[in-house]
């Protein structure tokens, strides 16, 4: 039996982490920088205190922080009893062990956590929900996506897929999507007919080999830019 959510669930990775998945280079950092679907990821906490420019949108971010902490602690034990059930799915390297992987992932959320109510004020954490964003065309030079589209392609289908990644290319310039597989470590069924459809419209669209595997086989992103005419 492979991994299953019967729910999109919070569930937060790290700067570290959004760097090796996106292939992220310094002078990507200093992009201005949409996170999209980030959940409680640490990624806005860390790149912020870095000096980078990045805003999240989530619809998570229209609760308040005990609101979301409390679904943190909700989900997290059925997010770890199907990680330890299905545990030959993923690579034990950089985090050896479930007991180790459930330590990094709450010490990242409750980094999220603590940065989440001066980062509501700033407006680095938005309340929008895809697939219709509310930001003038340009808004961004990058966006990143982790753990949402492709992922959970049980729960979101492939009209939602293009719709969602149309208007990041509105307002971004380049999207960059990780990983290509679903739930249960298999490659999402979304991803041929994304690829194609956004060829067809005229996008530039590369499968890009990245430093990073934790479910076994996730090791691809896609990148799909506007070509400037």
């Amino acid at each position: 039996m492979s991994f299953q959510l019967k729910e999109i669930v919070p569930w937060g990775r790290s700067f570290q982490e959004y760097v090796a998945m996106f292939a992220l280079s310094e002078e990507d950092l200093a992009k201005q920088i949409l996170g999209c679907g980030d959940g409680p990821a640490s990624f806005n906490a860390e790149l912020t205190q870095r000096g980078g420019t990045v805003v999240s949108i989530d619809p998570l971010y229209a609760f308040s922080m005990d609101a979301i902490s409390r679904r943190i602690d909700e989900t997290f034990d059925n997010v770890m009893r199907e990680t330890n059930k299905n545990r030959d799915e993923f690579v034990w390297g950089h985090i050896r062990s479930v007991d180790e992987l459930g330590k990094v992932r709450m010490k990242t959320m409750r980094n999220f956590l603590s940065d989440y109510p001066q980062g509501k004020i700033e407006k680095r954490y938005l309340a929008e929900s895809a697939p219709n964003l509310s930001f003038p065309d340009d808004s961004f030079s990058l966006a990143v996506c982790s753990h949402f589209l492709f992922l959970y392609s049980d729960h979101l289908d492939l009209r939602f897929h293009i719709d969602t990644i149309t208007e990041l290319c509105r307002v971004c310039r380049e999207t960059r999507l990780f990983p290509l597989l679903q739930l249960g470590a298999v490659p999402s069924r979304h991803v041929v007919p994304v690829i194609k459809h956004f060829r067809t419209e005229g996008y530039e669209v590369t499968c890009v080999q990245v430093p990073y595997e934790f479910q076994r086989g996730e090791n691809q992103m896609l990148k799909i830019r506007r070509v400037e005419l």
